[in-house]
This record gives C-alpha cells, structure tokens and sequence, in this order.
C-alpha cells in the first residue's frame, strides 16, 4: 500500500498567506480584458462619442457659472474626476451631465451659490440612501417596462424642444440681423452633417467635426468682434475653494429644487438609465443600486467645492453612444480633459464657451434625444399578444405626453403607472378584449335562416350579426397570427 505524504505545517502556512488561486486568475483576467478595451478604444470614434453630451453640459454650466450660482473650475475638475472613476466603475461611456431641474429653478428664482450645492447634496443623500438600502429595486421592480421606456420617449421629446431653443438663438437665414458666426445656415449644415454619417459614427467622428467647427468659429468670433466685458482664455493653476452652505440655504435649496430633481434623478438617472445601458451593452450591464450610489458620491463631495450638481443620465448614454462612444475610453479621454482645462483655464474659459454657437449645440442636443427616443421601438420586445403590445404602446404614450405636457418627469411616471394599473385590473378582474367579443356574439339571436330580398330581386339568407363579427374576429386573429413580430 502506498503512503499517503500529507503536507507539513511550513507548506500550510504559505498556502494559508497566499491568495486563493481563483481569485488572482480572477484579477488577472479582469486586467487583462481591460488592457484589451483599452487597446481597442483608442480610436478616433471613441474621442468624438465623448463630446457627445456637450449640448447639454455646456449651456447650463456656463448659464449658472455666469450668474456665480457656480465655480466653473470646480466644475471642469470635478466633472472630469467623475468622469474617469465612472469609466473605470461601469465600463461603458457612462456620461456625467448637469442636474436640469436643480439648474432651471436656479436659474429661474436666482439661487445663491448655497442653495444650488444644498440642493444637489439633497438630492444625492436620497438617491444614494435608496442604493445603499437597495430599496431602490422595489421602484424598479414594480415601474412596468413601458413606463420607462415612455420617460425615455418624454425625454428625447424634451431635448428636441430644448435643441430647437438654442438653435433659435442664432440669426434667421439672411437678413440684416445674420452673422456669420451663429446663424440657421450652420444648424442646416450640422444637421446634414449628422444623418449622412448617422450609421458610420464609429469611423467618421461627426460630433469631434462639428465641435472643431465650433471651437474655430467661437476663438474668432471672441478674438475679431468679442461681446462686452468678455472673458479671455488664460493660462494659469486655478485653485478651488470650500463652500459651506448655510441652514437657511440648506433648506431653500431642498425644498425648491430637491424635491423637484428627486424623481428626475432616479428614474431617467437611475433606472431608465440601467434599462438602456442593458439595452447597449447586455455584456456588462449596470446596477441600480451601484449607478444609486454613484450619484450620490459626485455631489455629497464635489457640491462641497462649488462644483455644479452632477448626475448620469439616460440621454446622455444615448448621445455619446450615437456619435461613436463604445468603450470607457472615451469618458476617460474627456474627463482628463475637463481636469486639464479646469486646472490650467480654468474660469477664463466662460468668455470662449459663450461664444460658441448655439446652432451647432442645438443640434447635436436634438440628435441625442433621437438616440434616446429611439429605444422607444422596443418596448413590445417578446410580446405576442396583440392587446398587449397595444396596452404597453398606450402607457408608453401616456407617460411620455403627461411628461412632455407637465415638464416633469414624476408626473409623468405617476400617469403612466395609473394607466398601467387601470389596464391591469381590467384585465385582471373584467375580462379581456377577446372576452368582450365573445360574449357579445354569444348574446346575440342567430337570424341565419331569416330569408330577404336580396338586391337581386330573390330570397337570400343573410349572415347573422354573431357570424359576421365571430368571422371578422377570427380573421384578424389570423392575419396576427401570420405577421411577423414587430419590434
């Protein structure tokens, strides 16, 4: 019999201070799959995918960081810190965009610089409570997929409008009020721009094109014809400062523009968003409770120094992804940019961002919203029946147009979960459509053998009202039977 040799005490020891095997061939194969992205997303559709989101970034920071209701410096390195530890957490070109409701109201009822940061702080401690707590899922659990998908259509509706304001702004075709720099001729040329090149976004960079074209325009327009008291690009180290709000500005700022931002936040920022990001990249989906809690982080710090209060976003996704985003690299390139120009231009930059034409943004913040909207089609995915498919395009449409109409996203959350409750006890507790059909031929008295005159001028026996419906009906459910399903 052969003996058996069992280890001694010194071999334990050293397998005992040794990591497990399973978990260094995890970590080695982790960074070796991120090498490889890494290698593969230095190209140039990477790079124009990140400058996707500008239509929106740029026109509310440099709105609130004119008025002073933030640091402009603080909001370049902050945006681009979440950037990069947003790229390196998610993997995808997850975008870090400025809360819009916090910013309206701001804008709109002149917040100090406290109330605007005590109300992204609020905002965040909720948001980021509900990811810890993971309490976040129940919301996502019992929202239906049409519900999201109808926030995701209001949206990209809400960005066509909001496109078209700024491209509004420029001067009419013609006329003695165009200019050369911002005009309807430069948002026709983007436009065509963008559709020609709709489908080849990953090799040809429409949006690094159409951002150069309006960085060129904004340093002659500042250089050759500058606007009063204008502000010119300066090279220096630009420090940021700690800002404190007030208890009197904590609560301003909480009860005007967090309770407003909260819903926002966590259905388009929160759940849409992981819904979409599933939809683009079904290899690496996002959490809830991790994009939650990734909310809260950017702004329980950032908003501390001035920094504009951030988000994600489900749009943002959609347009950096349409203009050629695919990997993390991409938000990696644009944070370290954001880093470098906060550090080294710092607020100096206000004066070259407001010259920019707004007739470009426009329309590369219209695009965005196509992008997003366009998940819309698949929210009959997997579903047969056809009254169905007609209930989730009925809720979809009901949430998208009380959103649209109302301007606010938790009314229109609120209007699709009624409709879609409504539609569920319907079903549940009265019967389907088909139910209803049935029952109705049922009832109806058989006068198949009741002779009339024909328009022939003979007796001719006429269909009964049950027949004819019984026949309309089993000819559509046949004809849907045959259709191919419709995404």
């Amino acid at each position: 019999m052969s003996q058996q040799v069992l280890p001694t005490s010194h071999s334990q020891e050293d397998n005992s201070l040794s990591p497990p095997k399973g978990f260094v061939d995890s970590i080695k194969a982790d960074a070796k799959d991120r090498l490889q992205s890494f290698k593969s997303g230095f190209r140039l559709g990477e790079l124009s995918g990140s400058l996707g989101d500008l239509g929106t970034l740029l026109p509310i920071m440099l709105s609130l960081s004119l008025t002073g209701q933030v640091d402009l410096t603080a909001s370049l390195i902050f945006g681009g810190l979440w950037n990069i530890i947003t790229g390196l957490t998610f993997r995808m070109p997850m975008c870090v965009q400025p809360m819009k409701s916090i910013a309206a109201i701001a804008l709109t009822n002149h917040m100090s610089i406290g109330s605007v940061m005590s109300a992204g702080m609020g905002v965040s401690a909720v948001v980021m409570a509900l990811g810890l707590t993971r309490t976040i899922h129940i919301v996502q659990k019992y929202t239906p997929m049409a519900v999201i998908r109808g926030i995701q259509l209001g949206t990209a509706i809400s960005f066509g409008g909001k496109a078209a304001e700024l491209v509004k702004q420029a001067k009419s075709f013609g006329g003695d009020s165009w200019t050369w720099d911002n005009n309807y001729e430069w948002a026709v040329f983007a436009f065509i721009v963008v559709f020609i090149f709709y489908y080849r976004s990953k090799r040809i960079p429409t949006a690094m094109i159409l951002f150069s074209i309006g960085l060129i325009i904004a340093f002659i327009k500042l250089y050759t014809n500058p606007p009063p008291n204008a502000v010119y690009p300066k090279i220096s180290v630009y420090t940021i400062g700690v800002t404190v709000p007030t208890w009197d500005e904590f609560k301003h700022g909480f009860v005007s523009a967090s309770l407003g931002q909260i819903p926002l936040t966590c259905l388009n920022s929160v759940i849409a968003l992981a819904a979409l990001a599933k939809d683009l990249f079904p290899e690496r989906p996002a959490g809830t409770p991790a994009i939650a809690v990734s909310v809260g982080m950017m702004n329980l710090v950032g908003c501390f120094f001035g920094s504009i209060p951030f988000c994600h976003g489900s749009g943002g996704l959609a347009a950096q992804y349409r203009f050629g985003a695919r990997t993390e690299v991409s938000i990696i390139i644009l944070g370290l940019l954001k880093i470098f120009f906060g550090l080294f231009f710092g607020s100096s930059l206000s004066g070259l961002i407001a010259t920019y034409p707004s007739a470009i943004l426009g329309v590369m913040l219209f695009v965005s919203g196509i992008e997003l909207g366009a998940v819309a089609r698949t929210v009959n995915d997997g579903v047969v029946d056809d009254q169905k498919r007609h209930a989730n395009f009925i809720v979809m449409i009901t949430t998208a147009g009380m959103l649209v109409g109302f301007k606010n996203d938790g009314i229109g959350f609120i209007g699709g979960l009624v409709a879609a409750l409504c539609f569920y006890i319907g079903s549940k507790y009265m019967g389907s459509m088909d139910d209803d059909v049935q029952l109705l031929t049922e009832q109806q008295p058989a006068i198949a053998s009741a002779p009339v005159t024909s328009s022939m001028g003979g007796n001719a026996p006429v269909e009964s009202h049950k027949e004819q419906e019984g026949d309309r009906f089993s000819v559509h459910k046949n004809l849907s039977s045959q259709e191919p399903e419709r995404h």
